[in-house]
């Protein structure tokens, strides 16, 4: 269940019912398919008459509409602010075409990504302009960044050695995608000191069984501090790592032509 009022107090009316708001819309985008006033009110854990003020509230910007069955999706509204502001999102614009090379010549699917907090968010993707299988990744969607190769790259710039990342490891449980993702801190201390090193990193399977990526930095903004990391991600049997890693150089070659 999700908690309606985050980090509110229970006096601020006013906050709440913004909070609320902006809760109902992320059950929203969370359920492609629509969702009933009912539904909605037990995800939220709140009244149905509050739960369907937020929602006509969102419904008269156009944010929401009702389906002939009366269930509620996402307006057109709200999609049409989302892609327009991505589509003009600098680091997009400007990443796009390393992806689609990367995309095309590997045959496999090209991510952009950026570190928030403990997870990687994933601004931009390009897939293969062919084959009959591809990631379910998505724009906007995050991953735990010590499991992926585009996390563990930057993590390795933020936590700069092996004390920073002790102590980032104890702050939360590291969630054990794989049986190959590295969850204890020595092992993440060895795995991150050898990205500083190569100046690249690999995910071998360890965020999701049968797919493995490497990953470079990308310095849109800074010559020192990476902006985001690309990587190429690949279906393993198709595309194996040893192959990926091989082709590191060419990858950093078109990556900084960014520059």
């Amino acid at each position: 269940m999700i908690d309606p009022n985050p980090e509110t107090p229970r006096g601020e009316d006013r906050l709440v019912g913004s909070d609320r708001v902006l809760v109902v819309l992320r059950v929203l985008a969370e359920r492609p398919e629509g969702i009933g006033l009912e539904e909605m009110a037990k995800a939220v854990d709140s009244p149905k008459p509050t739960v369907h003020r937020a929602l006509a509230a969102l419904r008269r910007a156009g944010f929401a509409v009702q389906d002939g069955r009366g269930r509620y999706l996402l307006g057109d509204e709200f999609l049409r602010l989302a892609f327009t502001h991505h589509e003009a999102r600098p680091d997009h614009v400007r990443i796009r075409p390393a992806l689609e090379r990367l995309a095309g010549r590997f045959g496999e699917t090209a991510h952009y990504a950026v570190l928030d907090g403990r997870e990687v968010v994933y601004r931009a993707k390009v897939d293969p302009p062919s084959g009959p299988v591809r990631l379910t990744s998505t724009v906007g969607g995050r991953n735990p960044a010590h499991s992926t190769g585009v996390g563990k790259l930057l993590l390795a710039w933020t936590l700069p050695d092996d004390a920073a990342v002790a102590t980032w490891a104890r702050q939360g449980p590291l969630e054990r995608r794989t049986p190959r993702t590295k969850v204890a801190a020595e092992e993440l201390c060895a795995e991150l000191a050898a990205v500083r090193e190569q100046g690249c990193a690999v995910d071998d399977q360890e965020n999701e069984e049968g797919v493995n990526c490497v990953a470079v930095p990308v310095f849109l903004t800074s010559a020192t501090t990476p902006s985001g990391a690309v990587s190429v991600s690949a279906l393993a049997y198709r595309t194996p790592l040893s192959s990926l890693v091989e082709a590191l150089p060419e990858i950093h070659a078109i990556v900084k032509e960014l520059r």
